[in-house]
């Protein structure tokens, strides 16, 4: 391989949507590879071609877990040139070592014991700004198919990849669809760190919390335990797994970077996650599943060559990202783009309420911190030490991970009024493209995309 087309030793790993804020700014995070677990990508994108298996054997190689229908396999190996070898066989597009992810944090507040709601409190009118701001106070709901309750009667449902739901919140529990974990050890789809119940929140919470679509039914596919990361393969199998469950929209609030040496290949899939990602959002689009994804906290041009990596030579590549789905940057209550979230040109479609700390919020000083600018959704009460659900409450989070579950809510409150099978994934996005409100610049900007997702306009659009 030439110099040119060398990756970065190593890559970026996927990590949660939104990160933590410090006074000193956004940490990115951990990241790191597995070690000796390797994705292999053949070039047959439809399934696993024949002599695969002696391919993997032959470069020193054992299949942990085959993704057949993504064209992929999840190997371990002892061998250190195990990659060099396996890349000979004229059945290999790609391979690389298997990143593993690890969650970083959102912007938080305290949160609120469901029980400990002041009496005849109400939690939607005080808190609930990004909601009310996405829906115009409530009006979409008056709307054909408004509240995510379709017009032919099946229900809409949400895949949630992420850290789980907590499916007995009493604001979630009637929108429950079921779930799936695709963690090793944990076969319970619940909800342990709190990130996965508070975009489910946003999406269909139906109580003293209200979400986008209160109608909706949200699934849980769970990549995330209580601690720890998740590896590449098991976040696409889960996007695979929900497409063949049948589910309408698939939110993935999380994302990474993969770095690239030379720019030329910024825009080429020439590592093994990327492949597999794109493989896996194509897979759901083309069985009918609209996918939404948030575009990082890092508050970077996510256009500009090397702004992440620090070094101009080199280029970033946001993953799993794809012009297919539909990419969206977080705003906050006065309809500016949040301070952390990321933009760029052709990498932004929508803007979406994510939450941010206030106007006289200052991110290098930490000073003038307002809370009640972040988004309000629903969470589990953990303890502490064992991480188990022993309650059920309300926090503040703030990140573009709260930005995309109202995008894909939206997404699902136009099928259920169009019909699920009257729309595609990608007459859902053209919708909310041209429904958006022009919050910046007139027409398409680096910040907002094509606008702020408005769920009136997207339902009355002629």
């Amino acid at each position: 391989m030439s110099k040119r087309k060398k990756l970065y030793a190593g890559t970026l790993a996927v990590l949660l949507g939104a990160a933590t804020i410090f006074n000193a700014g956004i940490a990115k995070g951990e990241a790191e590879t597995s070690g000796n677990k390797y994705l292999v990508i053949f070039k047959d994108q439809q399934g696993l071609p024949a002599g695969y298996a002696d391919a993997i054997k032959k470069a020193g190689g054992l299949i942990e877990d085959k993704l057949d229908k993504l064209g992929a396999v999840e190997v371990t190996s002892k061998n250190a040139n195990f990659l060099n070898e396996v890349k000979k066989s004229s059945l290999v597009l790609e391979a690389g070592a298997e990143n593993i992810v690890y969650p970083e944090q959102t912007i938080e507040s305290e949160t609120i014991a469901a029980e400990d709601l002041t009496e005849g409190a109400d939690f939607y009118n005080q808190y609930m700004w990004d909601i009310k701001q996405v829906t115009n106070d409530g009006a979409s709901w008056n709307l054909p198919g408004g509240t995510g309750k379709p017009l032919s009667g099946d229900d809409i449902v949400v895949g949630v990849i992420d850290t789980g739901i907590d499916y007995n919140h009493p604001d979630l529990k009637e929108n429950y669809a079921g779930g799936k974990s695709f963690v090793p050890g944990y076969n319970d789809p619940i909800d342990q760190n709190s990130h996965g119940t508070h975009v489910a929140g946003s999406i269909a919470a139906k109580g003293k919390a209200l979400g986008v679509g209160p109608d909706l039914k949200v699934a849980s596919y769970r990549v995330f335990g209580p601690t720890g990361g998740a590896e590449t393969a098991h976040i696409a199998d889960a996007l695979m797994t929900a497409a063949d469950d049948n589910v309408d929209v698939v939110n993935m609030s999380l994302g990474g970077y993969d770095w690239f040496q030379n720019p030329d290949y910024a825009t080429k899939d020439i590592v093994a996650d990327v492949h597999l990602f794109n493989r896996a959002i194509q897979y759901a689009i083309q069985k009918g599943v609209t996918v939404v994804g948030s575009a990082g906290n890092n508050a970077l041009d996510l256009s500009s060559p090397g702004k992440l990596s620090g070094e101009d030579k080199g280029a970033t590549h946001r993953s799993p990202s794809s012009q297919t789905m539909i990419r969206v940057s977080a705003g906050g209550a006065l309809k500016n783009l949040a301070f952390y979230s990321n933009y760029g040109v052709g990498k932004i479609d929508v803007m979406a309420p994510g939450g941010d700390l206030g106007p006289n919020y200052d991110p290098a000083t930490g000073a003038g911190r307002d809370n009640s600018y972040l988004a309000w959704s629903t969470v589990p009460l953990l303890d502490p030490k064992t991480k188990e659900v022993i309650g059920h409450g309300y926090g503040g989070k703030g990140g573009t991970s709260m930005a995309a579950p109202k995008t894909a809510a939206l997404a699902g409150v136009i099928i259920a009024k169009h019909g699920k099978d009257k729309i595609s994934p990608a007459q859902v996005k053209a919708i909310i493209q041209q429904s958006a409100e022009d919050v910046f610049q007139p027409g398409y900007d680096e910040k907002a995309g094509h606008g702020l997702i408005n769920a009136v306009n997207a339902l009355t659009l002629k």
